[in-house]
């Protein structure tokens, strides 16, 4: 009797085996069913050694219960005397509900797990083909497969066998299976069977000899006329023997399904036939597949029908497998499926996902699978359809490390082992790690980790994803550099043809230039190799993602020979997580990016510092190129200065805009590209600017000393003064003076004028860095008036003389460099011009949209094609630009937010004032930004500037890249950017040309 306030003492014993509820169980252990168990001194052990002692009880006493009178006794003293028995039982019970579930409703199947011979530890298919033998119907199949499937589960959860053999086991048994299917498909419809022959080919995981416990079976269907039948009606009648095998296998009955048979791995997928002759197959691979179906046809296995059309069958395609990684667009294609893939992963689930997520079971098989298909057509020890084995195979033929085979080795095993024990449980397809704590404490325990098994099981699961994550892709490009390095004793390298291949299937045009580079990079015995040996695998990596990987490699070669004895470089890109990842963008990228870093390739420091691409305020660079002025000897010197400044913020600039245009592992790509325009556009303007005070300060400097006679102002227009610069764009600008108190006009006139030529002198001196060109063209009277006037003067000229293109192009007008006062007082000046009170007049109107259609059709490049170029094709930036500027015109005197200088925001108070509709202002603010994107763009891969798309592909890919569209995707993004400024032209025809 149990004293009152205290617990019994099997209450205590029940929490050290490991029971979550003991009062439960103390109440299941005293119920009659388990009366011959209750003075067996092991039975708490056993089930305390279970994965979930509480779930084995519980199966446990509804097994004793289905039992007869009779037979209970047997099953009771058997679980006494017999502990393999013992073992094998409680485990399946604490491990699966659903198996407890088919013991309850068949409970003489405990039986099969009493006695094991030699053949029962391992049994193959012809075992399963004799436990399967008695099913006359789909029930009974049902019931002799979980019978079978009793036996393979017990062994699992012992260690009888380890994940591998449990997983070939599984697909033996589906093998056996689809065999006995076949067979009561044949009896019943045996005229069918007679016109025809069918063979089942197994893929996916069933073909790879690697199956789960509950999944998809994947099979192909190959038919062909019985000797002397139509081939058309034994089609047919093949067809009906493969749907209703499909439906034996997948429908629901009363003892539940085996598991959905999927067929859509055949050509054409789910809209091409179920069953096609071996010479139809044949046809369809040699002229219509794509990639991903040769992958598939990697781990092809006939496995049910008739055998002779199945080895036909595997003969035939399978040199085609093998040629995969010659065709054209193989790496790209790969590439995108993997991408495909984890796209298409729910946000909320990706950090659950065994399977699919980053660190996953794919990651492994797909990188496998890629590895094989490159080598394997010069390596037929590579022709295996199971990953452990193909990674083995890999492993001793060089192309993959062995330490890296062997670490990937053992994480694939721990996460199929997770996957097993997540099916196993309810047998239901999941590759979802489960969030219920009970769930993960089982799922821990049945995996051997008994201490705190929740926090255990997450530790080591998040261990080998990471292991996963940083293998899979140096899987890849470690060898290379073997292939290039010294090697240990006993290693294995990869000969210069592997190289070379992979090279070329992971997107390297020039294979043999890119060993070269390896080589200089990463041989020798120096600390300096080692650690470019170290860098590289994950570089290479990220190269390959780019449009031009041997550009990236090339440029990385080149600033580390420029850095190679710089203590600080490579332990900046060994430690400091980003900038390895950076600098890989940034160099595969384009020319402009990596043409400003090899000017000056300490900048590299900028992009392991967190802040460190963040652009620099006006205030803030004007200060540092006015103080390095300062110290300089001399004006040319002194513009030199101020040029390397711009040179690093320009660099500062793109890598920021790649970086971002790109993504990072670590950031993902701008979902705001408007914002990322905003943003280079004033960058570049204020690092422009900042320049041209310094020039201004330099030119002064050098021949008046610390003041100019006249009072002086740089006025910028047009981008410049829009604060929407891009990487190629001139500063256009008009030049005002005024003389200073008692200087004659003259002399004044004389200064200011030496001071213009001299400062567009120094800014475009032959040097490393790149020029600024400054045009002065918007001027009175253009390139036939003075380059500087006074204040006084542009009063005189504007009253008189201004026409209305004038007054359009002052839209831009803002002081950029000088004297500020000055510059706000031409502000105010022409504040009149630009916003006419009461607007425009109807003639002024007129004049503007003719100046514009003549420029349309004088201005555009001959031979551009007006649909895509960017800046006075259709829907272009000219396009958007003088729509909005026609709006500040004729509304800028009353509407005070029209008074900016910006496109956007001059779109934007457009819109808030009712003057466009929402939708159509987004119309125009979309085709404009886009098009601003395709200048920066083409600027950053060419590394000059264009108002179109290129024409050479590798070019255009890289276009693509930055736009964020992915390898093969040229086309879309071409038809988008069409489609796009099509309805932006369509808004100008009506709010510009009112039509």
């Amino acid at each position: 009797m149990t004293v009152p306030g205290r617990r019994s003492s099997t209450f205590s014993r029940l929490l050290r085996h490991g029971f979550t509820d003991p009062s439960a169980a103390e109440r299941l252990l005293d119920l009659p069913a388990l009366d011959a168990l209750r003075g067996d001194p092991v039975l708490l052990d056993a089930l305390g050694a279970t994965a979930d002692p509480d779930l084995a009880l519980r199966g446990l006493v509804r097994l004793a219960e289905a039992q007869p009178e009779t037979e209970r006794a047997t099953l009771t003293a058997t679980l006494v005397s017999a502990k393999p028995f013992r073992d094998r039982l409680l485990g399946v019970l604490g491990t699966s509900e659903a198996l407890a579930d088919h013991l309850a409703r068949h409970p003489r199947d405990w039986e099969t797990l009493v006695t094991y011979e030699a053949a029962d530890l391992h049994p193959g298919v012809a075992e399963f083909e004799r436990g399967l033998a008695e099913a006359g119907d789909e029930v009974a199949l049902r019931v002799a497969y979980r019978r079978c499937l009793l036996g393979i589960a017990a062994r699992d959860v012992c260690g009888t066998t380890d994940v591998a053999q449990t997983a070939a086991e599984l697909a033996d048994l589906a093998t056996a299976t689809l065999r006995a299917a076949l067979d009561l498909a044949r009896a019943a419809a045996p005229a069918d069977a007679a016109q025809c022959r069918l063979a089942v080919i197994a893929m996916g995981k069933c073909g790879g000899h690697e199956l789960n416990y509950v999944s998809d079976v994947d099979v192909i269907f190959v038919g062909e006329p019985a000797e002397g039948a139509d081939e058309g009606k034994a089609l047919q009648a093949a067809t009906r023997l493969a749907a209703h095998l499909m439906r034996i296998c997948s429908e629901t009955t009363v003892e539940g399904t085996i598991w959905p048979v999927d067929a859509n791995l055949r050509p054409e997928g789910r809209n091409g036939p179920l069953v096609r002759t071996l010479s139809s197959h044949l046809a369809y691979y040699q002229r219509w597949a794509k990639t991903w179906e040769f992958q598939a046809l990697l781990k092809a296995r006939a496995v049910a029908g008739d055998p002779a059309l199945g080895a036909a069958y595997l003969d035939a395609v399978s040199p085609m497998v093998w040629q995969a990684a010659e065709r054209e667009n193989f790496v790209t294609d790969v590439q995108a499926m993997r991408r495909r893939v984890v796209d298409n992963i729910p946000a909320d689930r990706i950090d659950r996902e065994l399977k699919l997520g980053p660190g996953g079971l794919r990651d492994v098989e797909f990188a496998v699978q890629l590895l094989q298909l490159v080598h394997g057509r010069s390596d037929a020890t590579l022709h295996s359809g199971t990953t452990l084995d193909a990674l083995a195979a890999l492993a001793a033929g060089g192309y993959v490390g062995r330490a890296d085979a062997a670490q990937l080795d053992e994480a694939y095993r721990f996460l199929r082992a997770m996957e097993h024990r997540i099916q196993l449980y309810r047998l239901r397809r999941t590759h979802l790690v489960p969030e219920d704590e009970a769930d993960l404490r089982r799922l821990g325990r049945s995996l051997g980790l008994r201490t705190d098994p929740v926090a255990s099981l997450t530790r080591e699961w998040k261990r080998h994803a990471a292991v996963v994550r940083r293998l899979h892709e140096k899987l890849f490009y470690r060898p290379l550099l073997d292939a290039v390095a010294q090697l240990a004793p006993g290693e294995i390298r990869l000969s210069p043809q592997a190289a070379g291949q992979r090279l070329e299937a992971l997107g390297y045009a020039d294979p043999a230039a890119a060993l070269r580079h390896l080589e200089a990079l990463a041989s020798g015995v120096s600390r300096k190799a080692a650690i470019q040996r170290t860098l590289l695998p994950v570089l290479l990596g990220w190269f390959a993602d780019s449009a031009d990987p041997d550009a990236g490699l090339l440029n990385f070669r080149k600033v580390s020979d420029a850095l190679g004895k710089t203590p600080w470089y490579l332990r900046l890109l060994r430690d400091e997580g980003a900038a390895a990842e950076n600098l890989a963008r940034v160099l595969s990228a384009g020319r402009f990016a990596p043409d400003l870093l090899l000017r000056a390739p300490e900048a590299v420091a900028i992009l392991g510092d967190p802040g460190g691409l963040a652009p620099r305020g006006r205030d803030h660079l004007e200060q540092e190129v006015l103080a390095a002025v300062g110290r300089a000897d001399g004006a040319e010197q002194a513009v030199a200065a101020a040029r390397g400044v711009r040179r690093r913020e320009l660099f500062r600039t793109a890598a920021a805009d790649l970086i971002d245009s790109y993504g990072t592992e670590d950031s993902p790509r701008t979902s705001d590209p408007g914002a990322l325009v905003d943003r280079i556009g004033q960058a570049v303007t204020d690092l422009n600017a900042a320049t041209l005070a310094g020039a201004l300060r330099a030119a002064v400097r050098a021949e008046w000393g610390d003041e100019l006679p006249t009072r002086f102002a740089v006025i910028g227009m047009g981008r410049f003064g829009g604060h929407e610069l891009g990487y190629g764009s001139d500063a256009d600008v008009l030049f005002v003076h005024e003389p200073r108190e008692g200087v004659d006009e003259q002399e004044a006139a004389r200064a200011a004028n030496r001071v213009v030529t001299e400062m567009r002198r120094l800014l475009q001196l032959p040097t490393t860095d790149p020029p600024l060109l400054i045009d002065a063209d918007l001027r009175p009277e253009g390139r036939s008036g003075p380059m500087v006037r006074t204040l006084a003067s542009y009063r005189a000229y504007y009253q008189r003389w201004s026409l209305v293109w004038e007054a359009q192009a002052l839209l831009r007008a803002a002081p950029m460099a000088g004297d500020r006062e000055l510059g706000e007082r031409f502000v105010e000046l022409v504040d009149p011009l630009r916003y006419p009170v009461e607007g425009l007049g109807d003639d002024a109107v007129r004049e503007i949209r003719r100046l514009k259609a003549r420029m349309e059709s004088e201005r555009l490049p001959r031979g551009a094609d007006p649909t895509l170029h960017a800046k006075l094709g259709r829907g272009g930036l000219s396009d958007v630009e003088w729509t909005v500027q026609l709006l500040q015109m004729r509304h800028g005197w009353a509407e005070p937010g029209l008074r900016t200088t910006r496109t956007r925001e001059a779109l934007a108070a457009a819109h808030a004032a009712g003057l466009i509709p929402g939708e159509e202002a987004q119309t125009l603010d979309e085709a404009w930004v886009l098009a601003t994107r395709v200048r920066n763009a083409v600027m950053l891969v060419r590394g000059r500037a264009g108002d179109t798309f290129p024409s050479e592909p590798r070019e255009l890919a890289a276009v693509g890249r930055y736009l964020g569209y992915g390898p093969g995707h040229v086309g879309e993004m071409v038809d988008d950017y069409r489609r796009i400024t099509r309805r932006a032209r369509a808004v100008v025809e009506e709010l510009f040309y009112g039509a």
